[in-house]
């Protein structure tokens, strides 16, 4: 019977597995103890040999001869060896046990599929569920040396009942240089033919699933077959076994222990039995054993399967599935928990403890998520933000680089260039179309827009210009954000000229102000002096500015007067070269104004009370006029 210990093992424990150690039956001690004496005496009688047989040339000569074994000892691959070896072997010993052929949904379809209660039916069912018993049995016969001992020749299947004397001629009449040990699926299959014929298996969906089941057993009894006749190869099998014996021969003279007078290296120390040599043997040849136990499962090993065993079972089992059991069904009643919407079966008081632990619902069910995520977003504001992501990150990503790549921070650009990048990114996270209001409502003199930190993005770096103006105040209150810098389209009748390269005015109405995105804000009629920060047009100008820059008017404390002109001949300082940062809102075209030759846009910035805490940084590359 094949040693069973599962149940000494079911819970881990302090020496669970130690308690094994002392079993006997399928031990490695009961396989390996021949082989281990065997070894141990050898090298005995070695050692004695040497000890006190020897002169004092032969054992020089033998001493020279241990060191040679034991350093070359080393050069044969046990471990890689045995270790694949082993694998393989374990592999195929339980696909073999998953081939042995079980009748189990065989006989439930057989069952169920063919009707008749009376001893027609009766009938077909036994002699069809002990055909298929025939075959296993066979099958098992051939190779297996427990069944074959058993039954060892066809009369002794007839005798047991698996074969009646007429079936035995059929079946010696048949001549054949191969097994048949599927003769008798054949006669199960031409029974079945009959009992559809007969009109007791109802219909031909039954009959294929009957047959596909009687494949399937019969497959495995294929298998079982061909498991016996291709075996692990030979070559493999012998290479393992030389290398096992060959290494502990060596181990014989090369592990022995010579005389400390003579100072060889490692050889310091005489104990006379050699502890973890002989320790070495009992886990490779041991290991070599379990190989050899594993690679046939159907002998009369400890651990070998039980075939016997097997067959009286299946054989029983399926017999009273098909006889019996056919058409015998309990009464039918309510069960105890009829009633009852939650049925939960009850616990004895070794199993108390279960009821204790919650109910496992999932990984994430005791997750927490902040109170303000949990909120639904609109459709509209998640296009846009999946819209602002795909538009405006990667540039505002290579404009930071840039930045990070700019002077020390110690000069004037740099410590500007730093600001742009901080203000930039506050931009970036919070855009606002807000309105700019004035640091101080009491002041008349600083109601014109600023800049200030986290203001939002003005609307020229949303244009296809490479281009950035910042302005920054040096102190730390916060700011109001910035509405969008226009261009101006035209201040002829202002006595101004602009550059026509799609400029547009910021139109004055008191009270109200409407700029051409369609904007409304409240503005005060106050006119600030601004201040130009840009050189005058150079004098290759065909026409000249009647008007000077600073007296460009700034007339809204809600709208920026900050001109952005696209002329090639701009003065302004280069700073960086900034690809587009798109504008999340969609611009408007700019009109273009009737052309009155090359003019000049200038940036303006308007004027305070303190002018030198007040500074303005330009930013952009050669503009192309349209």
């Amino acid at each position: 019977m094949t040693v069973t210990y599962t149940a000494r093992v079911a819970n881990a424990k302090f020496c669970g597995f130690s308690k094994l150690l002392l079993a006997w039956k399928g031990s490695i001690y009961k396989v390996l103890y021949k082989e281990f004496l065997a070894f141990f005496a050898m090298y005995t009688a070695t050692s004695v040999t040497y000890r006190f047989f020897l002169d004092d040339d032969q054992k020089r000569y033998f001493e020279k001869l241990a060191i040679y074994c034991n350093h070359y000892a080393s050069l044969i691959p046990m471990s890689f060896v045995l270790g694949f070896y082993v694998t393989l072997v374990v592999n195929r010993w339980w696909n073999q046990y998953t081939s042995i052929p079980l009748p189990d949904r065989l006989m439930c379809v057989l069952s169920g599929g063919l009707q008749g209660n009376d001893e027609r039916g009766r009938l077909l069912r036994r002699t069809m569920m002990r055909y298929a018993s025939l075959s296993a049995l066979l099958i098992l016969r051939s190779v297996s040396t427990a069944v074959f001992k058993r039954f060892p020749t066809m009369d002794h299947v007839v005798e047991a009942g698996f074969m009646t004397r007429e079936e035995r001629k059929k079946f010696e009449g048949l001549h054949s240089p191969y097994n048949k040990y599927w003769i008798p699926c054949v006669w199960f299959t031409n029974l079945a033919a009959v009992a559809r014929c007969e009109g007791r298996i109802k219909d031909d969906h039954t009959l294929k699933l009957l047959l596909q089941e009687l494949n399937g057993f019969r497959g495995k009894c294929s298998m079982l077959f061909h498991y016996d006749m291709i075996s692990v190869p030979l070559v493999y099998t012998q290479v393992v076994t030389l290398a096992v014996y060959s290494f502990f021969l060596v181990c014989l003279i090369g592990r022995q222990f010579l005389d400390p007078g003579q100072g060889y290296p490692g050889h310091d120390l005489d104990l006379y039995v050699p502890i973890f040599t002989l320790l070495q043997f009992f886990f490779y040849a041991g290991w070599l054993k379990v190989a050899e136990q594993l690679i046939n499962p159907f002998g009369e090993d400890d651990d070998d399967f039980e075939t016997n065993w097997l067959i009286d079972r299946n054989f029983q089992v399926s017999m009273m599935a098909v006889d019996e059991m056919y058409g015998d069904l309990p009464m039918m009643e309510r069960d105890r928990y009829w009633n009852d919407s939650n049925p939960r079966p009850p616990y004895t008081a070794a199993t108390l403890f279960v009821l204790r632990k919650p109910s496992f619902q999932g990984s994430t069910f005791d997750m927490a998520i902040p109170k303000e995520e949990m909120h639904f977003q609109p459709l509209e504001d998640i296009a846009e933000n999946l819209e602002e992501s795909g538009t405006r990150h990667p540039n505002m990503a290579l404009f930071n680089r840039l930045l990070h790549a700019a002077p020390s921070p110690t000069g004037f650009m740099g410590g500007a260039l730093c600001r742009t990048s901080a203000q930039l990114q506050r931009l970036y996270h919070s855009p606002s179309n807000d309105r700019c209001s004035s640091e101080d409502e009491e002041d008349e003199e600083e109601k014109s827009c600023k800049i200030g930190k986290g203001g939002s993005l003005p609307s020229g770096l949303g244009q296809d210009i490479q281009s950035t103006v910042c302005s920054f105040r040096e102190d730390k209150s916060p700011r109001t954000p910035l509405v969008d810098v226009q261009f101006g389209e035209e201040l002829g009748r202002r006595g101004g000229n602009f550059s026509a390269g799609g400029s547009r005015d910021v139109k004055r109405v008191e009270g109200v102000q409407r700029d051409e995105d369609g904007f409304e804000a409240e503005s005060e009629e106050t006119s600030v002096a601004p201040v130009s920060l840009l050189p005058p047009p150079p004098p290759s100008s065909r026409e000249i500015s009647t008007r000077p820059a600073s007296a460009t008017p700034i007339t809204s404390r809600h709208r920026s007067a900050f001109l952005f002109p696209p002329t090639a001949q701009s003065s302004l300082e280069h700073c960086s070269s900034q690809p587009v940062i798109c504008h999340p809102r969609a611009m408007p075209p700019i009109p273009k104004p009737p052309s009155t030759g090359n003019k000049m846009s200038l940036l303006t910035v308007p004027s305070y009370i303190e002018p030198q805490r007040f500074r303005s940084v330009s930013m952009g590359s050669e503009f192309t006029g349209s």
